[in-house]
């Protein structure tokens, strides 16, 4: 039995919104440029506005400009993209999200593709995907640098561990086995059809659970010790009513194996929207270098 620490997300996206806060208020000294986020919110999905709102608060929280732009589902595909190519020539606009999920008759490939990849916030346009890949400047999905930034918080440098990540998605899995390829991690990306899965994930010193299935790694696929950062957001009912956020990493069994953990919720989530500030942050310092 070892003593697993709990990873605390919410304290440490707590921090990194402070330090961005205090980035943002020199950088407007210095250029006389505030970054600005805008998002677009296509329909009522409520866990999209809920999100929406929290980023327009944080935004604005870290001293930036929050531009929200919110359409009825039944929006045509052109009027998206034309919105999208309008907040492309805004010169107050650094960093554009498009709220995802998007309303079934609208192509979210075509929208994202149309954003200009040096205000992706997000790090979904194909642009910078390929920059990441072959090791060039890229901004990266916001949950992967939230999830190595955790890391390294508590590791220090990651050089030479092996790490495995559960879960092969554009979004989390292949850009974050990317970021830490690019920390001198051994990487493996096993997925729900790799053979001897709890073998593969035994080997790892950093275990990523990001394959959205409710505690599928269990307990006794950790090695002794290992890092473990979960990933996944699933509701699932509980006995006698009601529902519960878990992971896709079997929590209770994982105390008393891994050396630290991430809890759900309050382990990545918070990250994400405190990377999404860090990325608008960095678009408008290379947007205002680039002028």
């Amino acid at each position: 039995m070892v003593e697993t620490r709990l990873i605390d997300g919410k304290a440490f996206a707590e921090g990194l919104r402070g330090r961005i806060a205090t980035e943002v208020a020199a950088f407007e000294a210095a250029t006389g440029v505030k970054p600005g986020l805008a998002v677009v919110l296509v329909g009522e999905d409520p866990a999209s506005a809920v999100y929406v709102r929290n980023k327009g608060k944080q935004t604005l929280e870290a001293g930036m400009a929050s531009i929200e732009h919110k359409l009825p589902a039944d929006t045509a595909q052109d009027v998206v993209l034309a919105l999208v190519r309008t907040l492309n020539a805004d010169p107050t606009v650094h960093g554009i999200l498009v709220q995802l999920p998007l309303p079934a008759h609208i192509d979210a490939q075509a929208v994202l593709a149309t954003i200009d990849p040096a205000k992706d916030v997000d790090g979904f346009h194909v642009v910078n995907a390929g920059r990441l890949a072959v090791g060039l400047e890229a901004l990266v999905p916001c949950t992967p640098l939230g999830c190595v930034l955790l890391l390294k918080d508590q590791l220090g440098s990651l050089a030479g561990l092996e790490a495995v990540v559960v879960g092969r998605s554009n979004i989390v899995g292949k850009p974050l086995a990317q970021l830490l390829l690019r920390e001198d991690c051994t990487v493996t990306i096993a997925h729900s059809r790799t053979r001897d899965l709890a073998d593969v994930c035994r080997r790892a010193d950093i275990l990523i659970g990001a394959v959205g299935r409710p505690e599928m790694i269990r307990g006794v696929w950790i090695k002794p010790g290992a890092t473990v950062i979960d990933v996944g957001i699933n509701r699932v009912e509980k006995p006698g009513g009601g529902t519960r956020l878990v992971g896709d990493i079997a929590f209770d069994e994982a105390q008393g194996i891994a050396g630290a953990i991430t809890p759900v919720p309050g382990g990545v989530g918070p990250m994400t929207i405190a990377c999404l500030l860090q990325n608008t942050l960095t678009a408008a310092k290379r947007l205002v270098d680039a002028a």
